[in-house]
């Protein structure tokens, strides 16, 4: 009996209606019957005939891996009956798995291999430092070119003196611009004044032209020292100083290539067993590939610094002729001279005001 009343309760129909809620339920005696026989189970828990007739309802229930999703209303057809146990997911967790393990495996190679170039970083830098002690004590040998070290002693030196001609220059332009502008101011308050002064209108004016004649000369000689000055700077600052960061970079090749020498010579001084034997062959490849380096690099400083001398010969020569010129024809008074100078030379002025912004630049 109690198992056909949980058997008719289990298989009742909650009709719903076409929102999705559920409708009212008709009035039905099975469901009362349900009611009473859960109260009179509760009541006799320790019957051993219900508790065993509760285990078979359990036991004898549906599997949940055999039931099945209709797909049509209560009492339809089977056309639409879907086996659960045909329906699997996607496997989530192995291409989830394979994924992680890919990106796991990126990171480890991405920090071993910046591991090793940060080891190899160490080494290079102890053996440097190492050779550079050694050479500083008088203990440790070192490779010299005597005619490339004596040209790059040269280079520095001539370095250091056209800088200080550089600085000069600057100093006279400075110093000239503001001569110039006093004459001018001066020639505006002559020119003023004569208006102003009847008695001395002539005076004035005479001093007045004469100011600004020289103003004009002035200007022109400014431009032909400006243009003194930029040859000098590109020459010194940029000429020399990237044949100077070639030498540094050969000079830095040399050390290495004196670092990894000795590193070898003190190899071959010692036993030779399996372990030192291979460590030679690294070592013998390192100072090779080292000695490939400071080659070519001696090599490229050797034909920066001729190239450099012929250069700076020329630019020289031209830009000298040029301030002896502009200088000499400014201070005897010789307009069209300064001017036939600036033109040899191809220097071209800027128009007054040209420096100074427009009220929309400013804006």
């Amino acid at each position: 009996m109690a198992d056909s009343i949980m058997s008719k309760a289990a298989t009742m129909e909650i009709p719903i209606n076409s929102n999705g809620d559920t409708g009212a339920l008709p009035e039905d005696d099975s469901l009362e019957q349900a009611a009473q026989v859960q109260w009179r189970l509760d009541e006799k828990v320790g019957n051993p005939t219900v508790t065993r007739d509760l285990q078979q309802v359990m036991v004898s229930g549906p599997n949940l891996n055999e039931t099945s999703i209709v797909s049509g209303g209560y009492g339809g057809t089977a056309e639409g009956i879907i086996p659960t146990s045909t329906i699997k997911g996607p496997n989530v967790h192995s291409s989830g798995s394979g994924s992680s393990v890919t990106a796991e495996e990126a990171t480890r190679g991405v920090a071993v291999e910046k591991f090793d170039i940060v080891k190899k970083w160490g080494l290079n830098t102890y053996k440097c430092t190492k050779q550079m002690i050694s050479e500083r004590f008088g203990r440790g040998s070192r490779t010299v070119d005597l005619e490339l070290e004596a040209q790059i002693d040269v280079l520095r030196d001539t370095k250091r003196k056209y800088e200080n001609v550089l600085r000069l220059a600057r100093a006279l332009t400075n110093h000239f611009y503001s001569m110039v502008q006093t004459q001018h101011a001066l020639g505006d308050i002559f020119a003023d004044l004569s208006q102003k002064s009847p008695e001395l209108r002539d005076e004035f004016g005479y001093n007045a032209e004469t100011q600004k004649l020289l103003c004009k000369n002035g200007e022109t000689l400014l431009g032909a020292i400006n243009f003194f000055v930029s040859s000098i700077n590109t020459l010194v600052n940029k000429t020399m100083e990237d044949t100077l960061m070639t030498i540094k970079m050969y000079e830095n090749a040399r050390l290495e290539f004196d670092a990894y020498r000795a590193d070898l010579e003190e190899l071959n001084m010692g036993p030779r067993d399996a372990v030192t034997l291979a460590r030679i062959e690294t070592a013998q490849q390192q100072y090779q590939v080292h000695k490939d380096k400071y080659e070519r690099l001696r090599s490229d400083v050797t034909v920066k610094l001729k190239f450099l001398e012929e250069n700076k010969v020329k630019v020289m020569h031209k830009q000298l002729l040029l301030f002896h010129n502009a200088i000499s024809a400014y201070f005897a008074g010789n307009q069209q001279q300064l001017e036939q100078t600036l033109k040899q030379f191809n220097i071209k002025l800027k128009p007054p005001g040209s420096d100074t912004p427009s009220w929309l630049e400013e804006q």
